[in-house]
């Protein structure tokens, strides 16, 4: 498995990953669930200002690990002005298999939001990570393992900005530490 020294290494010169005989690539589909992890651990070391995701529910891209806890720990205490927005479908993987990362929500809630989405948007089933308007992971569909990953591609995430804001418009719910009621 590829660590964070080596993703920056390859943030700084390298091209490509061999793992398992499958090359990581930006700018190309690639079809493995452990590319797929490492892609992401990349698109969350460039990020410096901004990040944008969508999920069903974290379940896929090692979300519960330590590593992907300390790159986005790391991009929320980096800079002042960092923000970090999840859109999930669906929470129960986040509230109970993520609690590392459910706990920044505790440290970085000023920074942090994790919204519900309601049902006119169940059916999409891609995900996709931006970050800075510059960088961005997809996931073609939910159940698959193919997915797109690019740096320094503003056109590219334009698009994929304007569907994050329709579905904040779909938001159903926040997710909060806290429980509210009597």
């Amino acid at each position: 498995m590829i660590g964070i020294l080596q993703v920056i290494y390859i943030l700084r010169g390298k091209s490509h990953v061999t793992m398992n005989n499958i090359t990581l690539l930006p700018n190309q589909i690639i079809d493995s669930e452990q590319l797929y992890s490492e892609a992401i651990n990349i698109i969350l070391a460039n990020a410096q200002r901004e990040l944008l995701i969508f999920d069903q529910d974290l379940s896929r891209g090692g979300f519960a690990s330590v590593e992907k806890y300390d790159l986005i720990q790391q991009f929320l205490s980096r800079n002042l002005t960092s923000q970090l927005t999840i859109i999930l479908q669906q929470t129960n993987f986040f509230t109970e298999k993520c609690p590392r990362l459910f706990s920044l929500l505790n440290d970085y809630g000023h920074k942090m939001s994790v919204y519900v989405t309601n049902q006119s948007v169940k059916h999409a089933k891609d995900c996709f990570i931006l970050a800075d308007g510059q960088h961005y992971i997809k996931r073609i569909h939910i159940d698959q393992a193919r997915f797109k990953y690019a740096l320094n591609d503003a056109a590219s995430t334009i698009l994929l900005n304007t569907r994050f804001k329709e579905l904040k418009e779909a938001v159903q719910d926040v997710v909060s530490v806290t429980q509210l009621g009597l």
